[in-house]
């Protein structure tokens, strides 16, 4: 049987849309169970915002068509009771700290009249102006200084943000750390030497005193409430959770997985690469930042079988003009998560 492009991609968000927890026990017949299930992660477009947004260049399309009720027919299609809202892709920052202040406000505003309109089905995280230069300053020296970083590796820059320079304004108040690599750097080919004569008996030594369940990773959010907070993850931890979302995708080594989604996170990190890693899957970067073109050029092109992405990717690459030309014919699975999303809401 022929495989539609277009219902694929728009299956795999049908089924993201109604993902979550089991029915409970007992809930049986035609009756529709009541929704228990609480979204945290559920994105709104208040009025200002979408204003801020129009015409401004993107990563990916922001979410401009949302309403109060569109956000009501998700929660109901997938089962959910509440959701907590807060601003999505891209935040508040456009570099006018006088603006985005005012947004944040009005913002908010906007999400505290939501909470009272509906009562029970939303809540709102608010929104903070603070994607700042001293913000970021502030942002990195505390988890580095919590953590107690020793060695940190870092891009030299990114666009705009200039990493070295913050680097340096902060290593001063850091004691702990040691040192710092840049990629690309002379720094960078200094490491990659010093692990051709690492002497192999310590190598193994070290290895010893490393249990499964010791701390691996420590995730910070962003300090939209106060001081960043790091959520630390263990090897059993994630090891196990990119394990079982390899099984459950039937990853093996005939798989290639498209991967457009940030490593840094826990769906890239996690569900992408320990996912592949564990199951010999191939890993397939599309693009340094995601591009919609880019990753649908990297299915057609590698003949990847999995695809990753959050709703607006997906959204942003079904709206491609020439979306019919590409050949995803060997797409067979894949994972949207981030927030609920019918197809409904793709047409609309």
């Amino acid at each position: 049987m022929e495989i539609n492009r277009r219902e694929l991609l728009l299956g795999l968000l049908a089924m993201g849309g109604q993902a979550g927890l089991a029915r409970p026990a007992g809930a049986q017949g035609s009756t529709p169970p009541r929704p228990y299930r609480i979204d945290v992660h559920h994105h709104f477009a208040p009025p200002a915002w979408v204003t801020a947004v129009k015409g401004r260049p993107l990563l990916q399309p922001a979410n401009t068509t949302w309403t109060p009720a569109k956000s009501i027919e998700d929660m109901d299609r997938g089962g959910v009771a509440a959701a907590m809202v807060s601003i999505t892709n891209p935040g508040l920052w456009f570099g006018d700290a006088p603006m985005t202040r005012s947004l944040a406000r009005a913002c908010n505003d906007y999400g505290a009249t939501l909470v009272r309109d509906h009562p029970s089905r939303f809540g709102l995280f608010a929104a903070m102006p603070l994607p700042d230069v001293d913000g970021a300053l502030r942002e990195i020296e505390y988890a580095l200084r919590q953590s107690d970083c020793r060695l940190l590796l870092a891009a030299t820059s990114y666009k705009t943000s200039d990493y070295a320079a913050m680097i340096d304004a902060v290593r001063a108040n850091v004691p702990a750390l040691e040192r710092v690599v840049f990629l690309g750097t002379d720094s960078w080919k200094e490491l990659l030497a010093t692990s051709v004569v690492a002497d192999r008996a310590a190598v193994y030594e070290r290895e010893a005193l490393l249990q499964f369940d010791d701390p691996i990773n420590i995730q910070y959010t962003s300090g939209t409430t106060g001081f960043p907070k790091g959520a630390t993850l263990s090897h059993h931890n994630i090891l196990n959770n990119g394990y079982f979302i390899g099984e459950g995708c039937r990853y093996t080594s005939s798989d290639r997985v498209c991967i457009p989604v940030p490593f840094y996170h826990c769906f890239g990190m996690v569900l992408g690469n320990l996912a592949c890693t564990t199951h010999g899957a191939a890993i397939v970067v599309p693009a340094p930042t995601f591009d919609a073109a880019a990753t649908l050029r990297a299915v057609q092109e590698e003949r990847c079988t999995s695809l990753y992405g959050v709703p607006t990717m997906f959204i942003a690459e079904l709206a491609l003009p020439d979306f019919s030309q590409y050949d995803l014919l060997s797409l067979r699975t894949g994972i949207m998560a981030g927030s609920p999303c019918s197809t409904a809401h793709l047409y609309s």
